[in-house]
């Protein structure tokens, strides 16, 4: 049963590095990076080339009581292209990681160029 799981944790991580080989995020273009669990989403706008963090949210930073998840991945969404703003960025680079772009990660997407990020 380990094996099966670590398989499968092998080929998400593959996923994953191999959608990021092909981005980069520095000063003047953060990387914006979902993360997606069972339960929780978090976002980040990661600088690689400082390597720090400008800004992030999750699911337990906004209201989320009573909310479906897609309203709750829209409201992370604004949360996070509020903060990046006020830190001063203006354009970003999306890594949805070994994700899918939908549902859940479309909707984060979708209300950060709402709120004023461009991709």
């Amino acid at each position: 049963m380990t094996n099966v799981i670590k398989q499968k944790n092998q080929r998400r991580l593959r996923r994953a590095h191999r959608t990021r080989s092909k981005i980069r995020g520095n000063s003047a273009q953060p990387r914006v990076s979902v993360f997606r669990s069972l339960r929780h989403l978090s976002v980040q706008v990661i600088d690689d080339a400082q390597q720090k963090t400008l800004a992030s949210s999750s699911d337990m930073a906004v209201e989320a009581k009573g909310k479906k998840p897609l309203e709750v991945a829209a409201l992370i969404g604004a949360d996070v292209a509020e903060k990046a703003i006020a830190a001063g960025v203006k354009k970003v680079v999306f890594d949805r990681g070994s994700y899918k772009y939908h549902g859940r990660v479309k909707a984060i997407a979708e209300a950060m160029r709402e709120g004023g990020l461009e991709f």
